[in-house]
This record gives structure tokens, C-alpha cells and sequence, in this order.
């Protein structure tokens, strides 16, 4: 009993400091991790940073400052601090395998919520799909068609692509082709559109509209209309400005070629001869 006694007592001495250092490096450890993980929360909420992106930054240090907490204290009892990397590293790369399509839907995500490549409320084309900007995640973006159908799009797949914002800027350009026949008089024509153009004001005077003879093509003498509108105006003047020169060129008796196909009858006499 004496020796159980002698021994247990030599454990102790041994190790109560080096448990006593453990749980203090500990302690200390997970109050600097939280007091870190607000300071980078306030930072980056005062820097007007996304909600999302400050929660998956200020976590990402927190627990890396946690591991590393963890780790210390665990070598400071005598655990060898190499074998828990190296199984924590293991663990790490099987689950990094597991989820590599979400792992990169969940990277190009916090890419987008970063870099802002385009906002709620956006009207943009991802991945082939056009649509309103409906909500931002960290692993989708959720469209909503011009047809009201949603849609939802992988960020990976949004950030793997071309990404067309049409909202980006507060112009657009709309362009148009007109053609009227080899008989009609240019002069005039061109002088009707650009009449229909002065007269709509959504259409901005600077830049002018740009109304030039583009083509001799097959059947028609082509026009490119290029207005410059406000891009809410956009879909309006197009539908608007198609309408309008159709009817003034039936009034102006100026003519819009159409495909069509001419047939030529050859009679040929019969030969009665042998």
C-alpha cells in the first residue's frame, strides 16, 4: 500500500503541472479564438462585407485557432503532436474527396459573395440560363426566369462560365434591323426611323442613335438602329420602336421584304418527230 501510495504521489507531482499547463493553454486558447472570430466579424461588418462571408471567415480562423489550441495543449501532457496532424490530415483529405463537388460549389460561392460579379435583384445569364437574381447562397444562386420559372443554378457552374449582367450599367444599347426594298428611296426611310427615334424619350440624345445602311442583302436593303436607352427601357423601346416603323413605312408606302420564291413557267412544244 505504502508503494501504491509512493507511486500514485510521484504521478501526481509529475503530472498535476503539466495537466494544470494544458487545461490554462487551453482556456486561454478558446477565449482568444472567440475574442478573434468577433474582431473579425466587427472589421468586416463595419468594411460592409457580405453577412455570409464574414461568418465563413471569422469561423474558418476560430476553428484553425482551435486546432492548434488543441494540439498544444495535447503535446503538453506528452501526446505526440505529429501523429494527431497527421491523422487529422488524413481525416481532412478523405472528406475533402467525399465532397468535391460541394466543396467547390461552396468555394466559387464565397468568390461570388466576395467579388460581387453580380447582385440581388440583377438580371444576368448563367450557365446558359437568363434570369432575374433571386437569392445568393453559399452553394446556389437562385434565378427566376422572364417566364417566372425558377431556376437554380450550382455556383460552380455560374463561376465555370461566362456571366453576362445585363443591370451591370444604367445604359444599354438596343439594336435593331430594318430592310425595305431595292426600290424604295433610302433618303426617306432612314429620315422615318430617325424621326420615330426623336420622338420616343427614352431614346437618349447622347450618345445619338446610330441609323446607317448596313447591308445589300439577297432581297432588302438592311438598316442597323442602334438608341442607346436606359436599361429598365430596354425590351420597351425594342418592342415599341419594331411596331412604330412598320406602321409608318405601310403610311410612307415603303416596303419590308419577306422571303419569297418566284416560279418561272416555260411552255415547250411537242416535237412530233422521230
Amino acid at each position: 500500500m505504502e508503494e501504491l501510495i509512493e507511486t500514485a504521489t510521484n504521478m501526481s507531482i509529475e503530472w498535476a503541472p503539466k495537466l494544470v499547463a494544458a487545461l490554462v493553454i487551453l482556456f486561454i486558447g478558446m477565449w482568444v479564438a472567440k475574442k478573434i472570430r468577433g474582431g473579425i466579424r466587427n472589421v468586416m461588418g463595419k468594411k460592409n462585407v457580405d453577412p455570409a462571408v464574414a461568418g465563413f471567415v471569422s469561423s474558418l480562423c476560430y476553428y484553425g485557432i482551435v486546432a492548434f489550441v488543441v494540439i498544444a495543449a495535447l503535446s503538453k501532457v506528452g501526446v505526440a503532436a505529429t501523429s494527431f496532424v497527421a491523422i487529422l490530415g488524413a481525416a481532412g483529405l478523405a472528406v475533402g474527396l467525399a465532397l468535391q463537388g460541394s466543396l467547390s460549389n461552396f468555394a466559387s460561392g464565397v468568390l461570388i459573395l466576395i467579388f460581387k460579379p453580380f447582385r440581388i435583384g440583377d438580371f444576368v445569364e448563367l450557365a446558359g440560363t437568363s434570369g432575374s437574381v433571386k437569392e445568393i447562397t453559399i452553394f446556389t444562386t437562385e434565378l427566376a426566369t422572364p417566364d417566372n420559372k425558377k431556376v437554380i443554378v450550382p455556383n460552380s457552374a455560374a463561376m465555370g462560365g461566362n456571366i453576362v449582367n445585363y443591370s451591370a450599367h444604367d445604359t444599354r444599347r438596343v439594336d435593331m434591323v430594318f430592310g425595305i426594298g431595292y426600290g424604295d428611296d433610302i433618303d426617306k426611310a432612314r429620315n422615318i426611323i430617325k424621326a420615330i427615334l426623336e420622338a420616343d424619350d427614352r431614346v437618349l440624345a447622347d450618345p445619338a442613335p446610330a441609323v446607317a445602311v448596313a447591308e445589300l442583302a439577297d432581297s432588302s436593303v438592311n438598316f442597323n438602329v442602334r438608341p442607346w436607352v436606359g436599361t429598365a427601357d430596354y425590351w420597351g423601346v425594342y418592342n415599341d420602336v419594331h411596331e412604330q416603323v412598320k406602321k409608318r413605312f405601310d403610311a410612307e408606302g415603303i416596303s419590308i421584304p419577306f422571303p419569297q420564291q418566284d416560279v418561272h413557267m416555260h411552255t415547250v412544244a411537242a416535237n412530233g418527230a422521230d
